[in-house]
């Protein structure tokens, strides 16, 4: 087990923003109702009291999520506790600039609450399409994290040309962040190497956990904490999150009727972009609901003892419950974020306030 007891624990929301022309799950959504849908559910989710609201990029006709700041700074000035984040942005076929300015522009306009979580993507649309080469994949985001982590330290940057960009002499970046410096994550799907990378830099660390049991990240994050410790950084204050697949109903057995048709059909369909063996069923599904799996599916106790068992296991400090799954019903995600806020966080922190007041 990784202690991290104490710093608090976050609850919040991530999505891709799931569009669908082709519901599995009761109703059609355009690309432009589903982002005026999700500035109504950052504002809620800030009004009942969660942490953190994330939204991945990806360039895709089933998502709607091409442009997370602008999507987060429309909801900034509704919003007054709230983070706005993306979760993730897809740094290899972006420009380090311009994802800072971006950033930046929303970190003033919510007032400090904005943060970059940098990734790869586990989707690769947004490398043809900007014109990058997937042969240049490693390359690319480790240069481009580098020179965003440059970028946010200060405010004149000097860059040598590379390959990918030619160089920065000397110019400034505006506007600057609120944040000194503006929060940047780095987000993995569990790839050895992206902890120790994230460790050696102090940066925190956000883990995508969409299958198997979650518990199986224990060695990776002990990774993350030993090259922190390496290099100097004080692991005990470091901040680890994970994502994960699920919905939050008044009971369990509503959870997983809503859930499961959503999740069947996105399985099946990433299974045969990717080439995976086999195919999800219902068995598969029963099990991920489990206590021990990876999907949080149920009523309020059930959802909250499974992020206290996580928070055991691996030592996290923030949650994100990542609702979408093939457009199910608007009133349905309202309803899981409501309960997130108003039920599943409070019997968290109470549990948590409990067992690790001692330490």
């Amino acid at each position: 087990m990784s202690d991290q007891s104490g710093i608090q624990m976050e609850i919040g929301i991530s999505t891709f923003l799931e569009a669908s022309a082709k519901p599995v799950n009761g109703e059609s959504v355009s690309h432009a109702e589903r982002l005026r849908r999700a500035v109504e559910e950052i504002v809620l989710a800030d009004q009942v009291g969660l942490d953190v609201y994330g939204i991945g990029e990806h360039h895709r006709t089933d998502f709607a999520a091409s442009a997370p700041p602008v999507i987060l700074a429309a909801a900034a000035t509704q919003t007054k506790h709230i983070r706005l984040t993306s979760a993730v942005t897809v740094l290899s076929s972006d420009d380090p600039v311009r994802v800072y300015q971006q950033f930046a522009t929303l970190d003033a306009l919510s007032n400090g609450r904005s943060e970059i979580m940098a990734g790869r993507g586990s989707f690769i649309e947004s490398f043809p399409l900007f014109g990058y080469s997937l042969d240049d994949y490693d390359e690319l985001y480790d240069e481009k994290l580098q020179l965003l982590l440059a970028i946010r330290e200060s405010e004149k940057v000097s860059w040598p040309a590379s390959r990918h960009r030619p160089a920065i002499d000397n110019l400034g970046v505006y506007p600057r962040a609120v944040q000194q410096p503006l929060p940047v994550w780095i987000a993995t799907g569990g790839n050895a190497q992206s902890s120790i990378r994230s460790g050696m830099l102090g940066l925190p660390i956000a883990y995508a956990i969409i299958g198997g049991m979650p518990e199986r990240f224990a060695p990776l994050v002990d990774l993350y904490k030993r090259a922190a410790a390496q290099a100097g950084h004080d692991a005990s204050k470091l901040q680890i999150a994970t994502h994960s697949h699920g919905i939050v109903a008044d009971t369990s057995q509503k959870a997983m009727d809503l859930f499961y048709p959503g999740r069947l059909h996105v399985m099946n369909k990433i299974g045969r972009e990717r080439g995976w063996a086999g195919q999800y069923n219902r068995a598969t599904f029963d099990e991920e609901c489990g206590l021990r799996g990876c999907l949080y599916v149920g009523d309020p106790e059930y959802v909250a003892e499974k992020i206290v068992l996580l928070r055991r296991n691996l030592g996290v400090t923030r949650f994100f419950l990542h609702v979408d799954s093939e457009s199910l019903p608007h009133r349905d995600v309202l309803r899981s974020i409501e309960l997130l806020g108003t039920k599943v966080a409070p019997i968290v922190r109470k549990e948590l306030a409990r067992t690790e007041s001692g330490k």
